[in-house]
């Protein structure tokens, strides 16, 4: 019996081991963000998990005002846009793919100035790698999304400057 015990006792100790690991996996880096500690460790997930980003959107952000557009999931991937305007003009537009990779999701971003020439490199863009699903929340390393209800999101972005890093939000409208 005491071998029995001793046997879950080591069990519920490991347990809690990897769950302590899993979740120092991340780090909170904004009120709202978080940051991936080890990419190579990421928790599963499926296009499941952020299928009600699905739809279009329009808010404000940066001072200005956004479209976004999230089409539903199909072959593995979710493709998206957005488009940044100020006084009717448009500032710069991003393509976004959601993707499922490594048995987790990966959300790449290419920006676009407004005459539409890339502002990465031909083969580059930008990465932001899955952290966690909440019941209403999606967290990306660098970026989260918060259901507020059916028809409104709000979404937070680190904001890097040298050694200065602040947090944007989004406020997202359903259209």
């Amino acid at each position: 019996m005491n071998l029995l015990i001793t046997r879950v006792s080591l069990v519920m100790a490991f347990s809690l081991l990897v769950a302590a690991g899993a979740a120092t996996a991340q780090t909170q880096r904004t009120e709202h963000t978080y940051k991936l500690d080890d990419p190579d460790d990421r928790p599963a997930a499926t296009l499941e998990d952020v299928a009600w980003l699905v739809g279009s959107w329009s808010g404000e952000a940066f001072g200005s005002t956004f479209e976004q557009r999230w089409n539903p999931p199909s072959a593995g991937s979710m493709i998206g846009f957005f488009k940044l305007l100020s006084d009717d003009q448009v500032i710069f537009y991003e393509l976004l793919l959601l993707v499922e990779e490594e048995g987790s999701l990966s959300l790449k971003v290419k920006h676009f100035a407004a005459d539409f020439t890339a502002w990465e490199e031909k083969e580059d863009y930008v990465t932001f790698r899955f952290i966690k699903a909440e019941k209403d929340a999606v967290h990306f390393s660098g970026i989260s999304f918060y259901r507020i209800d059916e028809n409104t999101l709000h979404g937070y972005l680190v904001m890097r400057s040298g050694e200065d890093v602040r947090e944007e939000q989004l406020i997202y409208k359903r259209q």
